[in-house]
C-alpha cells in the first residue's frame, strides 16, 4: 500500500511538472496584440502550450522585469531589449524581430472624418478638434513631439488628454460626443473597431513614425525550451502572415 501511495504521489508530482511545463509567460508591448494573440492560440493548437500574455506599455514592461517579475519572454521594441540584456534581465541571443508597427489618427465611429493626408492639413484638423488624446508610452511621446514640430503645442495642450496605454485613449475616443481625435498604434486602432471608433488613416508619410518590435527570452526563464519552441514559431511564415494580416509589417 505504501508504496502504491508513493508511486501515486511521485506521478501527480510527474503531472504537475508536466503542466508548468506546457505553459509559457509573455510580457509584450500592447502595440502588437492583434497579430500575437491569433499566433499565440496557433502555437497551442500545434503543440499544447498555453501562452498567458500580458500586455503593458514598454515602460511598464521595463518596469516589471526592473521589479522582478516572473516570464519567458518579453516583446518590446530593441531600444529596451538592449537595456534589459545590459541589465542581465533578457537574453542577448536569439532576438526575433515581429515587425514595424505606424501610427495612426481616429475617430468616433460615425464622426466624420477629418483630413489627415498632409501635414498641413492634419495640423487644422488639431486645432480644428474639441480633444485631443493620445498615450504616455514611447508611441505617445513621438505624438506630442510631433504637435511640437507642427507648431501648435501651446493651442492643443489645453485640450489633450492622455492616458497610460491605447486601450483607454481608444475608450475614451468611443464615448466622446464630440469631435475627438485620437492616435495610436494602427493594429491597435483596427483592433479597437469593434468597440465604436475608425480608422481615419496613417500619419502623413512627413509625419510618420514606425516602431520595431521584438522578442527575446529572459534570462531567469522557466519554461526556457518553451521559450524557444515559440520564437521560432514566430520566425514561420504562418505566424509572420498573422502579424501581417494584424498590420505589423
Amino acid at each position: 500500500m505504501k508504496l502504491l501511495i508513493a508511486a501515486a504521489v511521485a506521478a501527480g508530482a510527474l503531472g504537475a511538472a508536466s503542466a508548468a511545463a506546457a505553459e509559457l509567460k509573455v510580457l509584450s508591448a500592447g502595440a502588437v496584440e492583434p497579430g500575437l494573440k491569433p499566433a499565440a492560440e496557433a502555437f497551442k493548437r500545434a503543440n499544447g502550450t498555453e501562452v498567458k500574455i500580458q500586455f503593458n506599455t514598454a515602460p511598464q514592461i521595463a518596469k516589471k522585469l526592473a521589479n522582478g517579475e516572473p516570464a519567458d519572454l518579453v516583446i518590446a521594441p530593441p531600444a529596451v531589449l538592449d537595456e534589459q540584456a545590459k541589465a542581465g534581465k533578457v537574453s542577448p541571443e536569439g532576438r526575433l524581430v515581429l515587425g514595424r508597427v505606424g501610427a495612426g489618427v481616429f475617430v468616433r465611429a460615425g464622426a466624420a472624418a477629418p483630413n489627415v493626408a498632409t501635414s498641413d492639413a492634419l495640423k487644422q484638423a488639431l486645432l480644428a478638434a474639441d480633444s485631443v488624446v493620445y498615450n504616455t508610452a514611447s508611441s505617445g511621446q513621438y505624438i506630442a513631439k510631433m504637435i511640437e514640430k507642427l507648431g501648435i503645442a501651446e493651442q492643443v495642450k489645453p485640450k489633450t488628454t492622455r492616458y497610460p496605454d491605447g486601450a483607454s485613449v481608444i475608450e475614451h475616443v468611443a464615448k466622446g460626443k464630440g469631435n475627438e481625435i485620437g492616435f495610436g498604434a494602427i493594429p491597435e486602432i483596427k483592433q479597437g473597431e469593434p468597440t465604436g471608433v475608425k480608422l481615419v488613416g496613417p500619419l502623413p508619410a512627413d509625419l510618420q513614425n514606425y516602431t520595431t518590435y521584438a522578442a527575446a527570452e529572459l534570462t531567469g526563464a522557466t519554461s526556457k525550451d518553451a521559450a524557444k519552441a515559440f520564437l521560432a514559431y514566430l520566425a514561420t511564415p504562418e505566424a509572420k502572415q498573422a502579424f501581417k494580416t494584424a498590420g505589423i509589417e
